[in-house]
């Protein structure tokens, strides 16, 4: 990467954790006073406090960036994006559902993709007194500490951040042989949570929109974990639909295991959906 790269590069995270931290500060503002949301056309909640942080990013972003593209969870879609070379993927409040109830497990997430591939994530957690910054080929921080993921090799002692009851759910080939630790509504702090050693591996097989997972995933990857859609390929961003086909990530040692339990989980949901 030659030296004017990596300068647009470092002044392109200090952008996105300035930014970050600032909407995370507008929404820690209205923590606890926003409990009036309401449901979108997909089922999934929203709130005034969404909607003003949304605003905030859109307007520091398009003032300082004006020639990149930009998709959020609060804004209509665009095919303008698709012909951006560098594109904002924001979700204002990641786990709104938290945020309504008073819970710490939300998160602000900004991230830049480039050519498909992010490049800068940041995530602003502040009812946690948490700050994840990566940037490409340059590591991943918590609260300007380097990360690393915990190094688990085999299943045994691993720990996921799911319901216990899950553990030992009937879908999985056997039982984890480990525990469940906290689940944030945010699945961004959930794949956080292996960047910064506190969980091994997480599985999810819907498809997730690309603004919950495209800061998360480069935190992770830069904190030495391994990340993939359910079928085992990497993470593209900026697609036409802007969806990711499920996820596996965990340690570099239990991905191939996380990916199996996956795949055999979602044939065993298709096999019931079958016999209904």
């Amino acid at each position: 990467m030659s030296p004017s790269s990596l300068h647009e590069r470092a002044s392109d995270l200090a952008l996105a954790v300035e930014i970050a931290s600032n909407a995370g500060d507008i929404a820690l503002d209205r923590f606890g006073h926003d409990r009036a949301g309401w449901d979108k056309a997909d089922g999934s909640p929203v709130s005034a406090t969404d909607l003003a942080v949304n605003a905030y990013l859109k307007g520091v972003i398009a003032a300082a960036r004006p020639d990149d593209g930009w998709l959020s969870e609060e804004c209509a879609d665009s095919e303008a994006r698709l012909h951006k070379r560098r594109l904002w993927v924001v979700d204002p409040i990641d786990g709104t559902r938290d945020f309504l109830r008073g819970r710490s497990g939300w998160a602000v997430s900004v991230a830049l993709v480039e050519d498909g591939a992010v490049t800068v994530g940041v995530l602003a957690a502040p009812a946690q007194d948490r700050l994840y910054a990566a940037s490409a080929g340059a590591g991943a921080t918590l609260n300007g500490k380097r990360l690393q993921v915990s190094g688990l090799a085999t299943l045994d002692g691993v720990r996921l951040p799911m319901d216990a009851a899950n553990l030992t759910a009937s879908y999985w080939p056997s039982p984890w042989p480990g525990t469940a630790v906290a689940k944030p509504n945010s699945l961004a702090l959930r794949m956080a949570m292996l960047a910064s050693a506190e969980a091994d591996a997480w599985a999810e097989g819907r498809t997730i929109p690309e603004w919950d997972v495209a800061a998360a995933s480069l935190i992770l990857a830069e904190a030495g974990g391994t990340i993939s859609d359910r079928h085992g390929a990497p993470l593209r961003f900026n697609r036409p639909r802007p969806l990711i086909a499920g996820l596996a990530a965990a340690t570099p040692a239990l991905h191939g295991e996380v990916l199996f339990r996956l795949d055999h989980a979602l044939k065993a949901f298709a096999a019931r959906r079958q016999r209904a």
